[in-house]
């Protein structure tokens, strides 16, 4: 571990991820509260992320080819930047009014930057390391994320509490400047000139290097995305929409159990990107297919803890062990998963692959949040018929990809 945390890069750019995380996570978790505060409706407040993430799916592609063809580090001080002039700008416009108007906005243009932004950091990790320093950079990289997510639940609650929404703004706005100023200091080879080619040929010939590259060289790489993208569409549906409805709304509980509960689920993503980085040379893809399964069985608790009658507090801690649980497997399948992908892909189609990476396993979320807040509007006061049949089916599509990692696992090994 010692020569990989000897990279300067990656210690700058572990620390201004901290910084950007703390911000979007504390702001991202106070921005839910007070919709979700307003509307009363799981159904509106997955409509608010669903419509938020159409920007980034669609122009994620497009950040891709930006990551590879431009220079990375003024890409990100440049989209770090804006996130925090734009989180300003919705600060001093809030208090006049349209507050929800204002947030959807700010939520758009958010997920705009993010389009453009993950690919380019996403990029920059196999760009400093390689070999199982690569795993165990991304392990890093994740347990980061993770770890914002562990504290920033906390922090947003007490500060969202204590003092409104606007503080946190301008809080966030801080955090993303810092880590522009941060990322000012990177020392990354500059991109390869692009000669007698316009931006509607580069475009053209990158989607395709892309393309082929995934649908004809690596179409294991292109199932696992698929995959992805499908077990995404449950998973976010429980987790990004499910979990704060059933908190806050069926339960009853406070934004401090809520925040609490959010700060649990952190820990558990540290530990499966710790896991990661713990067994790196070790771990095969047919550990995914497993992971995906054990995600299934871990939801099954939380629907028969609706089911059966323990109480609020008996089905909060039911329904905290149980999502930990499930945010452990999906922190050890992303991690894993990210990690194998960087591996088999070359150098100069980092970004692009990335984005289609992020693109693809995120294009099912939208649509996945939308069919679960519906769903949990319609079985409020039954969702355990919503939690079952979810734990039901992700533990088929876990038992039913058990050959299809078996044989990515021998072509890796042939190709070794």
């Amino acid at each position: 571990m010692k020569p990989m945390w000897n990279n300067r890069n990656l210690r700058l750019l572990v620390l201004g991820q901290a910084s950007s995380l703390v911000g979007n996570y504390t702001l991202k978790f106070a921005l839910s509260m007070y919709i979700l505060e307003v509307t009363g409706s799981a159904a509106l407040f997955a409509t608010f992320l669903s419509v938020a993430m159409v920007p980034t799916i669609v122009l994620s592609p497009f950040g891709g080819i930006l990551a590879d063809r431009g220079d990375r580090r003024r890409i990100m001080v440049t989209l770090d930047a804006c996130a925090g002039l734009a989180v300003l700008l919705a600060a001093l416009t809030l208090p006049l009014g349209h507050a929800l108007g204002v947030i959807g906005a700010l939520l758009v243009v958010l997920s705009v930057l993010g389009a453009f932004e993950s690919p380019t950091v996403q990029a920059c990790v196999p760009q400093m390391l390689e070999g199982e320093d690569l795993v165990r950079g991304n392990a890093v990289v994740a347990q980061v994320q993770a770890v914002a997510s562990l504290a920033t639940p906390f922090l947003g609650s007490v500060l969202y509490a204590a003092v409104g929404l606007v503080p946190v703004l301008w809080g966030a706005a801080g955090c993303f400047l810092v880590t522009a100023l941060l990322e000012c200091f990177l020392q990354l080879p500059p991109p390869a000139p692009v000669e007698g080619l316009g931006v509607r040929e580069v475009l053209k010939q990158d989607l395709a290097a892309s393309g082929r590259f995934l649908w004809r060289e690596e179409p294991g790489m292109l199932k696992l995305l698929l995959l992805a993208a499908l077990v995404s569409f449950f998973l976010a549906g429980i987790l990004v929409v499910g979990f704060p409805f059933l908190v806050r709304t069926v339960l009853g509980l406070s934004a401090t159990h809520y925040g609490g509960a959010e700060s649990a689920l952190g820990v558990a993503a540290v530990l499966g990107s710790l896991w990661v980085g713990l067994l790196a040379g070790r771990l095969r893809p047919v550990h995914l297919g497993r992971a995906i399964g054990a995600v299934g069985l871990c939801l099954l608790p939380v629907g028969l803890a609706f089911l059966l009658p323990l109480g609020t507090l008996g089905r909060y801690g039911v329904l905290v062990a149980g999502f930990c649980l499930c945010q452990f497997g999906c922190s050890f399948f992303s991690t894993y998963a990210i990690a194998a992908i960087q591996g088999r892909t070359p150098a100069g189609l980092m970004g692009k692959v990335m984005s289609c990476v992020y693109t693809i396993s995120l294009c099912a979320q939208p649509l996945g949040q939308l069919v679960y807040g519906a769903l949990f509007d319609r079985f409020a006061g039954q969702v355990f018929w919503v939690l079952l049949p979810t734990a039901l089916v992700v533990c088929a599509v876990g038992l039913a990809t058990r050959g299809f990692f078996q044989r990515w696992e021998g072509q890796t090994s042939a190709e070794r």
